[in-house]
C-alpha cells in the first residue's frame, strides 16, 4: 500500500509504529490470559503476587502471522520450590490460548531464582513438558491452577 503525498521516511515511521502498536497489543493479550493463573501454594493469582507483570511479556513477529512470545516471570523468593510447576502452567494455559501461531519462549527473570537455569531448560524442553503432563497428580495440579475461576 502507498500513500500518495506522504514522503516515504514518514511511511516507514508510520509502519513501525503500527508494528509496535500491534505488538503491545499481543503483550496485553498474553499478559491477560496468564494474569488469572493461580499460585499452586497460596490462595493468590501469579499477578497478584507480582509473578508476572505487563513488562515481562515481550512478542515478536517472527513470520507470517507467526509470533514469538517471550514470558519472563519472577518466583515470590530465591528459592521457590515450585518455579518448575509455574513455569509449566504458563507454558500449558498460553498454548491453549493463544489464537496465532506461536514459538513459546518462558523463562526465570535472570537472578530471581537459585537454579534459573535449570528450571529454563526444562519447562522449554517439549519432551520434559509432555512427561509432566502424562503424571495425573502433575496435570491435575495444573489444571487447578490454570483453570478460569467461576
Amino acid at each position: 500500500m502507498v500513500t500518495v503525498g506522504v514522503p516515504s521516511k514518514e511511511r516507514a515511521e508510520r509502519a513501525v509504529l503500527v508494528h509496535r502498536s500491534a505488538e503491545q497489543l499481543c503483550s496485553s493479550r498474553e499478559l491477560d490470559i496468564i494474569r488469572t493463573i493461580r499460585d499452586p501454594e497460596k490462595p493468590n493469582t501469579l499477578e497478584e503476587l507480582e509473578v508476572v507483570t505487563e513488562s515481562c511479556v515481550e512478542v515478536h513477529e517472527i513470520g507470517e502471522d507467526e509470533y514469538l512470545v517471550i514470558i519472563r516471570f519472577t518466583p515470590t523468593v530465591p528459592h521457590c520450590s515450585l518455579a518448575t510447576l509455574i513455569g509449566l502452567c504458563l507454558r500449558i494455559k498460553l498454548q491453549r490460548c493463544l489464537p496465532f501461531r506461536h514459538k513459546l519462549e518462558i523463562y526465570i527473570s535472570e537472578g530471581t531464582h537459585s537454579t534459573e537455569e535449570d528450571i529454563n531448560k526444562q519447562i522449554n524442553d517439549k519432551e520434559r513438558v509432555a512427561a509432566a503432563m502424562e503424571n495425573p497428580n502433575l496435570r491435575e495440579i495444573v489444571e487447578q491452577c490454570v483453570t478460569e475461576p467461576d
